[in-house]
Order: C-alpha cells, then sequence, then structure tokens
C-alpha cells in the first residue's frame, strides 16, 4: 500500500475484498436530503463475475441508479462488495436481479435500476435491466422508464 494515501481519511480503514459474494459488505450511512429527489449513479466498468456452468469470466459494465430515501450507499462498501462477484457463478440476468434485491433491502430507496451492459460471448451480448419504485410516485417512475429503456434497445 502507498504511504501517501495513508492520510486520506475518506478511504477509511484497510480492508480485503471479500473472495465470495458477501451481501454484509455493504454498509449504508444516513442521507443528509432525504426530503429531496436526487439522483446517484455508480458505474462500475470494470465489473466481473462467472459463468455457473463454464466457471468462465463475465464482464460487464455495471450502472447502479437511485433515488435515496433515509440511506445511501457507502462507497467503499459497495466496491468491496461487487469485487465478491468476481469467484461467484451466476447467470447475467440473476447477478443484476441479486444486486438490486440487496441495495433495495439495504437501502430502501425511493426508486432504484441496475442495468448490466455484459461484454458479448460467442457473439451474443446478453444486457439485463431491473428497477423498481418504493411508493406509487416511484413505481410510475419505475414503469416509465423501464418502457423507454425497452423502446432504446
Amino acid at each position: 500500500m502507498r504511504k501517501d494515501l495513508s492520510e486520506l481519511s475518506s478511504l477509511g480503514n484497510t480492508v480485503v475484498a471479500s473472495k465470495d459474494y458477501d451481501p454484509k459488505m455493504l454498509e449504508a450511512f444516513s442521507n443528509a436530503h432525504p426530503d429531496r429527489d436526487y439522483w446517484v449513479t455508480f458505474t462500475a466498468p470494470e465489473f466481473t463475475t462467472l459463468c455457473p456452468k463454464t466457471g468462465q469470466p463475465d464482464f460487464a459494465t455495471l450502472t447502479i441508479r437511485y433515488i435515496p430515501g433515509k440511506k445511501l450507499v457507502e462507497s467503499k462498501s459497495l466496491k468491496l462488495y461487487l469485487f465478491g462477484f468476481r469467484n461467484h457463478g451466476d447467470f447475467h440476468e440473476d447477478v443484476i436481479n441479486v444486486i438490486y434485491n440487496d441495495l433495495f433491502r439495504l437501502l430502501k430507496p425511493k426508486y432504484l435500476e441496475v442495468f448490466g451492459a455484459f461484454a458479448a460471448r460467442g457473439g451474443i451480448s446478453i444486457d439485463p435491466f431491473v428497477n423498481g419504485g418504493s411508493s406509487p410516485k416511484y413505481k410510475a417512475l419505475a414503469a416509465k422508464r423501464f418502457e423507454a429503456w425497452a423502446g432504446v434497445r
């Protein structure tokens, strides 16, 4: 580890990334602006997981976007959580839904969407998208964004 980074308090403590999928890696903190709607977007351009049948790696750009409620996900914990998928075997569609479920359970956001743009294997790319909202207003937003997203593809 670089010694010149030890003064960066935002990075916190040294933590060893889990070698396996572990939703307990995720941590959240209080949202200072729960009365305001705003977007939080995370992009993980080097997301990897394994094919459950062959064990071959699958690569994706993962995008997580949400409108927070009372909690926000801590970004380092999210990074460590996502690292846990590197040795986890699951189909693309399952991985995206697992991530959605874990984040929705932790954060209880107003709205959440997870999109995986997976690299092509065998000449076909698979790009799963899942979204949802926590109240009628945000469920309507989810339906609108889902329809718009499907129309783009």
